[in-house]
C-alpha cells in the first residue's frame, strides 16, 4: 500500500486529487477538520479527520499511515476574508503548515507536493506571468502563501525535505463523471455562482468592478480545469519520486478570460440567461492573472486537455445538476 496524505482532501481540489491519486495507484488518506470540506467527498481512500492546529494528532496519523508522501490543499482561500481577517490567515495558513512540515520531517516523509497560488505575484498589470517573476503579494491570502513556499525552501535546505510547489490560477469545473466537484458555503467562485443565478438559487450574480483597465472593464483570469490541475499534482509527485529535485511550477493556460466573457460562454453552454447586477471591485482583487509558463509541459509532460471554458463550465454544470444537492452537514 503506497499511501499519501492529502490534507484538504474533503475540499474541492483536494477530493479531485484524490480520486487522480486512486487511479494512479496511489492510497489517498484525506485529512481534513471538513470545516470547509465534506465527508461525502472522501470517496477514494481512508479519512483520518483533524487539524493542522493539532500537532499531537499529525503525529498519529504519520505514525498510522506512513505515507510516502504529502500533498498539501488546506488552506483559507478567500481573498476579501484575508483582507478582513488577516491574523486568522496568518495563524491557520502559516502555523498549519509549520506544523504539518515538522511532522512530515519528523516521520521521515521527505516529499512533499504544496498547492500554492498565482496570488503571490501580487497585481502586475501588463505582465505575462512566470515562476522567475518577482512575488509582491497585495493580500494575507497571497502572503500567507509565499510565506509557505519560502517554509518549504529553508526546510530542504535544513532537513532535505523535498518539494514541489504549484502557484495556479483560476480553477474551475469539476469530475466529468460528476463523483465529486466543486461545492462551498458560502460559495465565492465565479462559475458555481452564475449556476446557482442559473437556477434561482440566488437572485443574482454580482460582478464585482467594472471599471478596470481590460477592455470590457472587468477582471481578466486564467482558468484551469481541475481534473488537469490534479493530474498536475500527480506529476508532480512522481517527478520528487524520481529524485528531480525541487522545483516551482505555474499551473495556468496562458489564456486570460474577462468575467463578462465567462458569462457570455455560460450562456451559450447552458442556454439559459445569467442574472447579474453591477457592484464596486473587492479589496485585494487584481486586474489581470495570466500565466506565461510552460515549464509545466516541457518538464512535467503536463498536458491540461480540459482547460477550455466549454469543458470547464459544461461539466461544472453536470456536477450542479446532478450532485452538488447532496452535500450537507
Amino acid at each position: 500500500m503506497t499511501n499519501v496524505l492529502v490534507t484538504g482532501g474533503a475540499g474541492y481540489i483536494g477530493s479531485h486529487a484524490c480520486k487522480v491519486l486512486a487511479a494512479n495507484g496511489f492510497t489517498p488518506v484525506t485529512f481534513d477538520n471538513c470545516s470547509t470540506g465534506w465527508e461525502q467527498a472522501v470517496k477514494f481512500g481512508p479519512l483520518a479527520k483533524g487539524d493542522l492546529l493539532d500537532c499531537a494528532r499529525l503525529d498519529e496519523v504519520f505514525a498510522e499511515y506512513q505515507p510516502v508522501a504529502v500533498m498539501h490543499f488546506a488552506a483559507l482561500s478567500q481573498v476579501g476574508e484575508s483582507m478582513q481577517l488577516p491574523g486568522r490567515y496568518w495563524r491557520e495558513n502559516v502555523t498549519g503548515a509549520l506544523n504539518l512540515i515538522e511532522a512530515a520531517v519528523a516521520a521521515e516523509c521527505k516529499n512533499f507536493v504544496f498547492s500554492s497560488t498565482c496570488a503571490t505575484y501580487g497585481d502586475q498589470d501588463n505582465v505575462v506571468l512566470n515562476e522567475d517573476t518577482p512575488q509582491m503579494p497585495i493580500n494575507a491570502y497571497g502572503g500567507s502563501k509565499l510565506a509557505i513556499e519560502q517554509m518549504l525552501q529553508d526546510f530542504a535546505a535544513s532537513d532535505g525535505l523535498n518539494h514541489v510547489i504549484f502557484r495556479y490560477f483560476n480553477v474551475a469545473g469539476a469530475d466529468p463523471e460528476a463523483e465529486v466537484g466543486e461545492f462551498h458555503q458560502p460559495e465565492t467562485h465565479l462559475i458555481p455562482l452564475m449556476l446557482d443565478a442559473i437556477e434561482g438559487k440566488r437572485a443574482a450574480l454580482t460582478v464585482f468592478g467594472t471599471d478596470y483597465d481590460t477592455p470590457d472593464g472587468t477582471c481578466i483570469r486564467d482558468y484551469v480545469h481541475v481534473m488537469d490541475l490534479v493530474e498536475a499534482h500527480v506529476l508532480g509527485l512522481k517527478w520528487l519520486q524520481d529524485g528531480k529535485g525541487n522545483r516551482v511550477f505555474n499551473l495556468g493556460t496562458g489564456d486570460g478570460f474577462s468575467v463578462r466573457e465567462v458569462i457570455e460562454h455560460s450562456q451559450s453552454v447552458t442556454n439559459k440567461a445569467v442574472p447579474y447586477t453591477e457592484g464596486d471591485r473587492r479589496p485585494g482583487d487584481c486586474t489581470k492573472l495570466v500565466s506565461g509558463s510552460t515549464r509545466a509541459i516541457s518538464e512535467l509532460g503536463w498536458k491540461p486537455s480540459r482547460s477550455n471554458l466549454s469543458d470547464m463550465i459544461r461539466d461544472a454544470w453536470r456536477w450542479h445538476q446532478n450532485t452538488a444537492a447532496h452535500y450537507e452537514r
